[in-house]
């Protein structure tokens, strides 16, 4: 049995009825489980039960600092371990991403995957198109952002799902390699465009300001993670491409910059100016 953990979060759902769409037998787990899913809390160690599970879909737990996610992910390894797990799929960061201010939770999470003795395939999975589209913020004559002119390969959310469902379906054919998923470079010019609205670049300390003092109800490693996802697309070290997922999902891939567009549409205030 496949098992998908964090099956109540928006990757982890989408893996687990990807996977389900193939005919495959998996379940998911959540501190908060839904009908005929497991009791997974990674906070609670005696919940970490994986008997009876072949292959471990591991969604990084990354809604945390950073020893909280690499404590959690080492415990649910742990529990792979003891419970007999034959491989484990784990969704890390784009390889273009070591730079990013939460890079270190994933490569350290990595590496506690490698020396686990499982079988393992790491999915480097690119910046979400969702999130990048998610982070525009509405003017009242347009979109503005601190990615300036730089370009995002970013990955639909739903294909991530799909290529880690792929692999979760067929993992000796994937153990000990790493896939690079990253998509088509978008850029913030292009999503307000699409939008019919003009694009204004803010400066990086503009935006490191209306993150701490603008932006209530953001947990404090959270503005420098988003800030580190500004330089970066500002200063062109996340647009590289790579074949690994169109090559897992046999087909290309979806528009990044559709579901980019859809995002940003949905964060739009009713009073700011309406597209045509």
């Amino acid at each position: 049995m496949i098992l998908v953990t964090g099956a109540n979060g928006n990757l982890g759902s989408a893996t687990l009825a990807a996977l389900r769409a193939r005919g495959a037998a998996a379940t998911g787990g959540s501190r908060t489980p839904g009908e005929g899913m497991r009791r997974l809390d990674f906070d609670d160690h005696t919940s970490l039960d994986l008997t009876g599970v072949s292959t471990l879909v591991l969604v990084s737990a990354g809604y945390a600092e950073d020893d909280q996610v690499v404590g959690r992910h080492a415990a649910v390894l742990d529990a792979a371990v003891r419970d007999g797990v034959g491989h484990v799929v784990y969704t890390s960061l784009t390889t273009a991403g070591d730079h990013l201010g939460f890079a270190s939770a994933h490569r350290a999470t990595e590496r506690l995957v490698r020396e686990s003795g499982l079988s393992w395939t790491l999915l480097r999975n690119g910046l979400y198109a969702e999130l990048f589209g998610g982070l525009l913020m509405w003017a009242d004559d347009g979109v503005e952002s601190a990615f300036g002119d730089g370009a995002v390969a970013a990955v639909a959310r739903e294909d991530l799902a799909e290529a880690a469902a792929a692999v979760a379906a067929n993992p000796a054919r994937h153990g000990g390699r790493v896939h690079d998923l990253v998509g088509t470079p978008i850029t913030a010019g292009q999503v307000a465009d699409r939008l019919g609205v003009p694009h204004h670049t803010v400066g990086l300390g503009e935006y490191r300001r209306r993150l701490l003092d603008e932006t209530p109800g953001l947990l404090p490693f959270q503005p420098p993670m988003f800030a580190s996802i500004a330089t970066g697309i500002r200063h062109g070290f996340l647009d590289g491409t790579a074949p690994d997922l169109t090559d897992l999902l046999g087909r290309p891939a979806r528009d990044p910059l559709a579901a980019a567009v859809a995002a940003a549409a949905a964060t739009r205030p009713e009073t700011s100016l309406r597209a045509p």
